[in-house]
């Protein structure tokens, strides 16, 4: 019973590491992929002529940063607003106007999309009549970054947490361990065991205690992977693709593994030394 609670708490202090883990990795994952693509968006004004969104695309397209231009309609940035938000389309339903702006997509160049050149565009776009409003994703990129950093902070200060309360339960559990033992630990010194000798059968139990709690949070964590998007399906809309779990690397797994062997072994050491000091 006291290894199986020991275990219980290995597997969660790691299993909470984990998910975090996971949850950055998704987020680095999303801000690499939009990385891939730099794209600066012109929201044109609502009664824009054609012939000026036509001019304004053009001045656009004339910039060297500017590697393609896309135009997207008012009813198309309507059709992408509905299947990215599904759970909305009553609403929209509801409007008696479509409240979306026409816009201009303008990919950047990377060779060529240095901080200073970017500035310069943008500035020029938001300077120009009929721009209601431009938006670079880049400042995206760098929110999901900091976004994926403080969900792997938060892990790591969570986990770490519970893993110093792993580390002094085991320390118990083998100590009691010890305890119940302490008979045949005076016959093996009686009969000339060493410290190291009688300290390995302990220090291997508490080894294994870890290695076994690192694993069944490797299980568990691969279980919710799967079960959490069946479970909230299409709920949280556009915020699925941000708040889902990516599969730890096998890096990652490992390290996950070790610490736990680590942190067995350690409280193990600690617990035999403390008594063989008695």
């Amino acid at each position: 019973m006291r290894n199986l609670f020991s275990v219980t708490i290995i597997c969660l202090s790691f299993l909470i590491l984990g998910i975090f883990w996971s949850l950055s990795n998704n987020l680095q994952q999303v801000a690499a992929r939009l990385g891939e693509n730099l794209v600066v968006t012109l929201f044109l004004n609502k009664d824009l002529p054609e012939k000026d969104a036509l001019e304004i695309r053009d001045k656009a397209g004339r910039s060297p940063v500017i590697e393609s231009l896309r135009m997207v309609t008012a009813d198309e940035a309507k059709e992408r607003f509905q299947a990215s938000f599904p759970e909305l389309r009553d609403v929209l339903a509801n409007l008696k106007a479509n409240p979306f702006p026409a816009s201009i997509e303008a990919v950047l160049r990377p060779d060529r999309a240095g901080p200073d050149a970017v500035a310069a565009f943008l500035q020029s776009m938001t300077a120009t009549a009929g721009v209601e409003d431009v938006q670079y994703n880049r400042d995206w990129i760098e929110r999901v970054r900091s976004l994926g950093r403080l969900t792997r902070a938060i892990g790591l200060f969570l986990g770490g947490i519970l893993v110093l309360a792993s580390f002094f339960i085991i320390s118990n559990v083998i100590k009691l361990n010890v305890l119940s033992r302490k008979n045949e630990i005076e016959i093996l010194r009686l009969v000339g065991g060493t410290n190291t000798f009688i300290r390995i059968p302990f220090l291997i139990e508490g080894t294994i205690l870890g290695i076994l709690g690192g694993l069944v949070s490797l299980v568990f964590l691969a279980v919710l992977i799967q079960a959490f998007p069946l479970y909230l399906g299409s709920s949280l809309g556009a915020l699925q693709e941000l708040l889902s779990f990516r599969a730890l690397s096998i890096s990652q797994g490992l390290a996950l593994v070790a610490g736990g062997a680590v942190i067995g072994w350690l409280g193990s050491l600690t617990s035999v030394s403390k008594f063989l000091k008695a």
